[in-house]
């Protein structure tokens, strides 16, 4: 099995980039997020690498970091979603994206990619809530008050700072990230106009 490639770009497809490992050139598949970073032909890049073995073909999958590679393996654990639908939905959302909107249940950022339909959105959030804050990454510092928003347990002065900042035109996600920064400035008992007023404050940074 290949878990990591280092070679030099050859060049890149529509859905793939070819790398060339001393001389040995490798299809991986790749998101368009991750291909559009990968740099130009003859740049050096490291992929870590997922290899799947069938009957009729050897394929592989590239990534640039560890975390969004747990991350195609944790989407196809889902019903309904198979390589393709899982390197939709990383081409849309980074792994820090991804846990938050699965942590707030906010299915339509995660419908927002091709081929996931209303349905697999909602399993996706329904099926891997348990999961996303031990793949959270860098967004992990706010995913436990992002689960009580998606919950509907978070407190009241809480989730109508989120709401009132999100009804403003930013998103739920960005709210949410502001609400949490506003709960350590002005402290558990702040009340939601505090909140939303610390929220802006930390918007507008």
């Amino acid at each position: 099995m290949i878990g990591k490639l280092k070679g030099t770009i050859d060049e890149i497809g529509d859905d793939h980039v070819v790398l060339d490992v001393h001389g040995v050139g490798y299809v991986a598949h790749c998101s368009s997020r991750t291909l559009s970073k990968l740099g130009s032909p003859g740049e050096a890049v490291i992929l870590f690498i997922e290899t799947y073995v069938r009957e009729d073909q050897l394929r592989l999958f590239g990534f640039l970091t560890a975390l969004e590679r747990e991350w195609f393996r944790l989407l196809q654990s889902v019903q309904g979603v198979g390589s393709k639908v899982a390197l939709a939905v990383l081409s849309v959302l980074t792994p820090g994206e991804l846990a938050n909107a699965i942590a707030l249940q906010d299915k339509t950022s995660v419908s927002r990619a091709p081929g996931v339909g209303p349905k697999v959105a909602v399993r996706i959030v329904t099926e891997l809530k348990n999961k996303a804050p031990a793949f959270a990454g860098e967004a992990a510092v706010n995913i436990g008050l992002k689960q009580e928003l998606g919950d509907g347990v978070a407190a009241a002065p809480v989730a109508d700072a989120v709401s009132a900042l999100s009804n403003l035109g930013y998103s739920r996600d960005q709210a949410a990230n502001a609400v949490a920064a506003a709960l350590k400035n002005g402290g558990e008992g702040a009340d939601s106009a505090k909140l939303i007023r610390l929220g802006l404050k930390e918007l507008a940074r």
